[in-house]
């Protein structure tokens, strides 16, 4: 008999028993027993099919029920879970679910455990279709072009999923901007979302989805006050859900500022509380209706862009997502440690944008200008006056500078006219100056027509 082998023979079956990692998924469960809004980063990225070990399929499959059903994640809910779908011996009992809290390296790291789980169920996949494929191979009785079909079939069953992430045919992408063309044909108005501002809303055609608009300005010129006027029409008067970021004030200050707007009463004497019987019971009934609202506020100071994408992606899983709002840019931190400030704020951008296509929603955010801006003759705000980040410019969508020139003057009949520059549109025209009017006790912008 020779020594070589069969080579008629069919191979035997690899051995997928290296392609998993136990530590891996213990970690990624763990992190999620920790800190629930774990999930909401892993969720997307690994499913319970992806994990190797059955018991913690079981254990995965408990969390997405129970974020379905708005509950919090502990060891006990986990527990009561397992119990209704009767798995819960199954996965080792209270003392498995313990352990794995003791396990976690670092519950930041989830998202991270997530990809190397999927990739190893990935790998997984590939060696059984390569199985499959090379089971057919051996079959003389099939015609090698069928083997062939047949293969291509195999492996694209295992990718498809991926290349929906990455590739899209343009058959589709074709087949999709039709459908939202013929959409907005029938539609009235913008095909974005409402600013509450017509002038604004037909220079720009609203805002649109995954669109990065910065709002800059040099203090003082109503950054904030133009946000609050878009999240209260976006939030009241289109009734859909905005994600309030705020990091130069308080949510309670946030709330006094719409209050003012909404009031029309001095944001001074709102702060004092010294009011008429008429303006508390307008204050009630003001506070009545943005309760009624779909405006959620955030007043965690330097955050970060991973704890923004962590609670803007809990808050589209759970009610929908229409429009994010930070104030401001650059009093948020990095999420790792950069060399100098204009690296941490180019990071910045770049996630904002980053999320902006993610959560395919428009994301504003106010940023700085330069003091360069007040040293010059003409000081009409250029792009180069971003402050700290020519990464600002490259990453936005939208460009706009908040200009008043005439706002130290008091005696001028123009010094309530404010100049909304759109600096840089990507997808439509600029624009040298939409004129606004600037109601300064209120912090609160109106189109010009209106008031004229």
């Amino acid at each position: 008999m020779s020594d070589q082998p069969d080579f008629y023979a069919a191979p035997a079956s690899a051995d997928t028993t290296q392609l998993f990692d136990r530590d891996m998924e213990e970690a990624l469960i763990g992190s999620v027993l920790i800190t629930p809004d774990a999930y909401v980063d892993a969720a997307p990225l690994v499913n319970a099919e992806d994990f190797y070990l059955h018991r913690n399929r079981w254990i995965w499959e408990a969390f997405a029920e129970l974020f379905k059903s708005d509950s919090d994640f502990d060891v006990l809910t986990v527990k009561e879970a397992l119990e209704s779908s009767g798995h819960f011996e199954d996965v080792g009992g209270l003392d498995y679910l313990i352990s794995l809290t003791n396990r976690v390296p670092s519950s930041q790291h989830a998202e991270s455990y997530a990809r190397n789980i999927s990739a190893l169920a990935v790998r997984r996949r590939l060696v059984s279709a390569a199985n499959d494929i090379a089971k057919l191979a051996y079959r003389k009785d099939t015609v090698v072009d069928n083997v062939i079909s047949d293969a291509e079939k195999a492996i694209f069953g295992v990718s498809q999923e991926r290349y929906k992430r990455d590739l899209v045919p343009i058959s589709q992408g074709a087949s999709e901007y039709l459908e939202r063309l013929l959409l907005n044909a029938g539609a009235e108005g913008t095909t974005g979302l409402e600013t509450g501002l017509k002038s604004v809303d037909r220079a720009l055609d609203g805002l649109q989805r995954s669109d990065l608009i910065i709002v800059a300005g040099r203090p003082g010129m109503g950054k904030t006050g133009f946000m609050i006027g878009v999240a209260k029409h976006v939030g009241l008067a289109l009734k859909r859900n905005v994600a309030f970021f705020t990091l130069e004030m308080s949510a309670e200050q946030l709330i006094q500022r719409m209050v003012a707007q909404d009031t029309s009463i001095d944001s001074q004497k709102l702060r004092s509380a010294k009011l008429s019987d008429s303006e508390a019971q307008n204050v009630v009934h003001s506070l009545g209706v943005l309760s009624e609202s779909r405006i959620f506020i955030d007043d965690t100071p330097a955050i970060t862009p991973l704890q923004m994408r962590t609670k803007c992606r809990r808050m589209q899983m759970e009610i929908g997502l229409d429009l994010v709002i930070v104030d401001y840019l650059q009093l948020m931190s990095g999420d790792t440690r950069a060399e100098n400030r204009v690296q941490e704020v180019s990071y910045i951008s770049r996630y904002l944008k980053v999320l902006a296509r993610d959560l395919n929603v428009p994301v504003m955010a106010a940023a700085q200008l330069s003091r360069a801006v007040e040293q010059r003759q003409d000081k009409t705000p250029v792009l180069s006056d971003l402050r700290e980040s020519g990464s600002l410019e490259q990453d936005a969508d939208i460009v706009l500078f908040i200009n008043r020139p005439e706002q130290m003057k008091e005696d001028s009949p123009l010094h309530n006219i404010a100049k909304l520059i759109v600096a840089k549109h990507r997808n439509g025209p600029t624009h040298s100056g939409i004129e606004l009017v600037f109601v300064e006790k209120l912090a609160m912008f109106s189109d010009k027509v209106l008031v004229d």
